[in-house]
């Protein structure tokens, strides 16, 4: 032991390990440490239960001359603190520190679940403990510990016991790799260290319960179409691992070259989470695509989105005229094309629950807040409702109330309402397309123009070109046969983080006649 003497000595085998549970995200101790032994010391002084993080975080040492607390393991700790009798075996002490009938020893000594304690969110800190005599008393303390009673007795350990407290105790563990803010060792493993040295770096080692490579965040996409000059909702699903404010997960969605960023994603662990940016397609039909990546859990995962956007304009019926005939006409049905009025979401925001255990002992310890993240759902909803009026146009001077000959023109409004408890996330109705039973509610339709916008919007057909009086109107085929005249509408582009809303609608006029019935032809009076 150097300069020992019968009041300055140590005994091969007088050794122990201190095991402490740390929470990776923060380096917090959320167990108080344990002492395990193959024997059964008897002890006048140690420093308490404290462990490395602790002293590094700012606690001081604090002598207790109080019974000292140890357990004996019903498997037997290996040798430990090498000698020049006997070496400690790394390789066995890892094998010891990782068998799993040991870890649930320790998960039940320290108060821990085990599935929790291996979850990947905890380490286990291990210490080497040596039970020596100095100056006629019997302590027991850790490499830590040592370093820092010598520093108190300006070296007066390490002049008396250093091949023990400067050597061969705090070199029996030390890190390979670096982990919990510690790094690994790069020193001399054969000469004595500083009391720097041992307190910053040696005297520790770490058992890790998930080595592999973090889960990487899932992403789940689907396909659109949109119009042009419309705004649109894109949404993505990430899962994967837990996103917490602890390890929270960001989304890139970049459209166009824009990059758009949504930050502070959260999930429970086992669940997913919605994810969507608000954005206006361009001007002109194409097809894009949009780049998705995920950051989180330390890894990154992407994927593609294809939007097709289309133009709707420009097929409008050609010009109607007097001679128009088409003998072998049928009325179609009326389609019915896909429609969702309603729509449900959910955001995840997690919240702490508080759970203060002390650490230490009765006389001295402090409080940790061993709590953990709980997670709210927050849900929203949408909803689309609509009406259609279609009445003959002011212009036609035979209409009465909804029944008109054919020939003349038709008006027709749109009146769409969207509500909703998260605005940010959910568009007006933004378009509305025409189709007419004479083109099969096929070939030919009319965009209407939006007059108001906003949650309560309007729809009107657009001013025809083929009207003396530019009026906002559809003219009727004068072959049109008598009976119900129905134009069919579908309402589009209400966009919500889960889709598209949209309505069918209909209404209808009645055919009596044509516009040839009032005409009058008589011979000019001379």
């Amino acid at each position: 032991m150097g300069n020992g003497t019968d009041t300055d000595y140590w005994n091969t085998g007088d050794e122990g390990v201190r095991v402490t549970v740390i929470r990776v995200s923060d380096h917090t101790v959320v167990t108080t440490p344990i002492d395990l032994t193959n024997k059964r010391p008897v002890i006048a002084v140690n420093f308490k239960k404290v462990c490395k993080i602790s002293y590094n975080g700012g606690r001081a040492l604090s002598p207790d001359t109080n019974a000292y607390g140890y357990v004996n393991p019903t498997q037997p700790l290996p040798r430990i603190i090498s000698t020049s009798s006997g070496n400690g075996n790394i390789e066995a002490i890892k094998s010891y520190f990782t068998d799993e009938q040991v870890i649930r020893s320790i998960a039940g000594l320290t108060g821990m679940n085990f599935d929790v304690l291996i979850n990947g969110q905890y380490r286990l800190l291990l210490e080497p403990i040596a039970y020596m005599t100095f100056g006629g008393i019997r302590y027991a303390m850790t490499a830590t510990e040592a370093a820092l009673f010598d520093r108190q007795l300006d070296g007066g350990l390490r002049s008396k016991m250093v091949s023990l407290s400067h050597k061969n105790l705090p070199l029996a563990m030390f890190l390979e790799t670096p982990d919990l803010g510690y790094p690994a060792w790069g020193g001399s493993t054969t000469k004595a260290a500083s009391d720097a040295d041992i307190i910053s770096s040696l005297g520790l080692g770490i058992v890790r319960f998930n080595d592999a490579e973090p889960e990487p965040p899932e992403i789940a996409a689907s396909d659109y179409e949109y119009r042009v000059n419309t705004e649109v909702i894109t949404s993505v699903t990430v899962s994967g691992g837990q996103a917490d404010p602890d390890q929270p997960v960001t989304v890139k969605f970049t459209i166009g070259g824009q990059t758009y960023t949504v930050s502070g994603v959260y999930y429970p662990e086992g669940d997913s989470q919605l994810v969507w940016v608000r954005w206006k397609t361009p001007p002109t039909p194409q097809t894009m695509r949009i780049n998705v990546s995920v950051t989180g859990h330390g890894a990154a995962s992407q994927g593609t989105i294809t939007a097709k956007i289309v133009d709707l304009s420009g097929n409008d019926p050609p010009n109607p005229v007097a001679d128009d005939r088409n003998s072998s006409y049928t009325a179609p049905s009326v389609p019915n094309k896909a429609q969702k009025t309603s729509a449900s979401w959910g955001v995840w925001r997690p919240r702490w629950h508080s759970n203060w255990v002390w650490i230490g002992t009765d006389e001295d310890g402090f409080w940790s807040d061993q709590g953990w993240w709980e997670f709210d759902w927050l849900a929203y909803t949408a909803s689309l409702s609509a009406s259609m009026s279609v009445v003959p146009d002011a212009k036609d001077p035979t209409a009465s109330g909804k029944a008109m000959k054919s020939g003349y023109g038709i008006n027709q409004a749109i009146t769409a309402n969207v509500s909703t408890n998260q605005s940010s996330a959910v568009t007006d109705a933004q378009n509305a397309v025409t189709y007419f039973p004479e083109f099969q509610y096929n070939t030919y339709w009319r965009l209407l123009e939006r007059t108001q916008t906003g949650y309560s919007s309007k729809f009107e057909f657009a001013p025809n070109k083929y009207s003396t009086y530019k009026r906002r109107t559809h003219f009727t085929p004068i072959w049109m046969p008598d009976g119900s005249y129905t134009p069919y509408t579908w309402l589009i582009d209400c966009w919500t983080p889960v889709g598209m809303l949209s309505m069918n609608l209909t209404d209808s006029v009645t055919i009596r006649g044509s516009l040839w019935d009032d005409w009058h032809i008589a011979p000019v009076r001379p």
